[in-house]
């Protein structure tokens, strides 16, 4: 495709492109004249065409197939991309979640039909509101920034019900997520970043100095995005909380500390779980997600509706709720979702939730042991403890053409997922690894032995990467300039 900034090795043609007239691979009843479609669809939405690929069953399965051999998931080896908490995805979850009672539910059901879903939305209120050390929870926002931006609501509200209405400054450290400020701004706060102390953590005198009375919030994680412990987080609390502010905390990194230790017992008044993260489910591929949240008692009346709640035996869904912010999705979440991760936490129960954190910190611990002689791990001291996941820089192989996003071209043509690239901005060259507790020994050892080879290539090497993939080396530049959206926009053949 000339002009394309794709280079295909392995040329899978499209489904439009490979059908001809007349082959035919599904047989659909025949359709009643007698009946006008302008009498079961809206004027106009009826159209007067559809064109679609005249294809064979056998090609069409074929053509999936090989797609989906072309592709990499967590079903197919390490998946390391730091802060997203890409861990396998057991299959119980989704057996458990496809059972035909669940499926065929419908979410207007009459509540004393669906008792048993209820119960089972309600006991995962209950784990995660435990997990994480807070009185209440709910199970709506559909994404981990969903979840924030709904968190901020509350604290938004919080202030102004308490005629604090001068609180709008959220303040967030250089090391956050993107989403943090993200949903900051959404929720109608300025936002104030503040830089990091050399150790990675959070400079305090940097808070101390950005904390007034304008003050809604402090959004971080802990651990924070360079794997490391905030081990002032009661100083931070106390200063946060001495000027009316809230503490926030961002669940992405809860990973590391799932049955060790509770945002609420460090003294965060919100925060947000990240189920597609933490607790299995399915993550990647623009969804699905979910992003509950949990707060204090004193933050619980303002929670979304409905909470489901516990009236004698039954369980039902509380719309009675007036200081609530009011919904932020449709019925009570992603319930497909938030099953597989009520299946998670009740097959693990609390001492597997624990072990999860204590091989996920071992992993990440591992494989910065055996890389850090080549890739230097900034922020931190030799001393200093890994959690879940770690950030290293390939700023030393610039002088030879290299960079991270060249180390991760040499991983794919290893057959090996890369880790997040230039992620936190604060590490020049940032390769960020979450191996996650899911692998292997073995597994950990072919990714750290392939990073090791890396460090070792040649300019060469580094400027024709990848050679072994689906499509090869791709032109960036033109990528950016030239959005292709639909699959008519590539240019015809020359």
């Amino acid at each position: 495709m000339s002009g394309d900034f794709r280079q295909a090795r392995y040329d899978e043609p499209l489904l439009n492109e490979k059908g001809k007239p007349g082959r035919l691979g599904v047989a659909l009843p025949p359709w009643d004249q007698m009946m006008d479609p302008g009498d079961l669809l809206p004027e106009g939405m009826v159209r007067d065409e559809l064109v679609l690929p005249e294809i064979s069953e056998p090609e069409l399965v074929r053509h999936f197939v090989r797609l989906s051999q072309m592709n990499y998931g967590t079903d197919s080896g390490i998946y390391p991309l730091g802060s997203c908490t890409m861990k396998y995805n057991p299959k119980i979850n989704d057996r458990i979640a496809s059972h035909p009672t669940l499926l065929r539910m419908h979410p207007l059901q009459p509540e004393d039909t669906v008792q048993g879903v209820l119960k089972m939305m309600h006991d995962l209120q209950e784990d995660l509101s435990d997990i994480g050390g807070l009185d209440a929870c709910t199970l709506q926002p559909a994404a981990g920034a969903a979840g924030e931006f709904t968190g901020l609501l509350i604290a938004k509200k919080y202030h102004e019900t308490r005629g604090d209405t001068g609180r709008n400054e959220v303040i967030i450290p250089d090391s956050a997520h993107g989403t943090n400020p993200a949903s900051a701004v959404m929720a109608g706060f300025k936002v104030i970043e503040i830089k990091s102390a050399p150790d990675g953590m959070v400079d305090l005198d940097a808070l101390k100095d950005a904390l007034s009375e304008k003050t809604a919030a402090f959004m971080i994680t802990n651990p924070s995005t360079l794997g490391i412990f905030e081990i002032n987080i009661r100083e931070i609390q106390s200063a946060c909380h001495g000027v009316g502010a809230l503490l926030y905390y961002d669940g992405a990194n809860l990973n590391a500390l799932m049955g060790k230790a509770r945002p609420g017992d460090m003294g965060f008044d919100i925060m947000h779980f990240n189920l597609h993260k933490t607790f299995s489910t399915p993550h990647g591929g623009g969804g699905p997600g979910s992003g509950p949240v949990a707060v204090t008692k004193e933050l619980a009346k303002f929670l979304p509706v409905p909470l489901i709640v516990k009236d004698g035996d039954d369980y039902k869904l509380d719309y009675d709720r007036p200081d609530s912010i009011g919904k932020v999705k449709g019925y009570f979440g992603n319930t497909g979702i938030l099953i597989r991760a009520w299946t998670y936490i009740k097959i693990l129960g609390g001492s597997g939730l624990t072990r999860s954190s204590e091989l996920a910190v071992l992993n990440a611990s591992y494989i910065r042991s055996r890389i850090q002689e080549k890739y230097p791990v900034p922020f931190r001291s030799e001393d200093q403890r890994t959690k879940h996941e770690f950030v290293a820089s390939a700023s030393f192989l610039k002088e030879k053409g290299g960079s991270a996003k060249n180390v991760s071209k040499l991983l794919v043509d290893r057959g090996l997922h890369p880790p997040t690239n230039y992620f936190p901005l604060i590490v020049d060259e940032a390769l960020m690894i979450e191996p996650t507790e899911s692998e292997t020994m073995e597994e950990l050892d072919k990714f750290a032995d392939a990073l090791l080879e890396i460090a070792d290539a040649t300019e060469e090497e580094f400027q024709g990467a990848p050679n072994n993939s689906t499509v090869s080396r791709v032109d960036e530049v033109l990528a950016a300039k030239k959005l292709i959206l639909n699959w008519n926009q590539f240019p015809e053949e020359e």
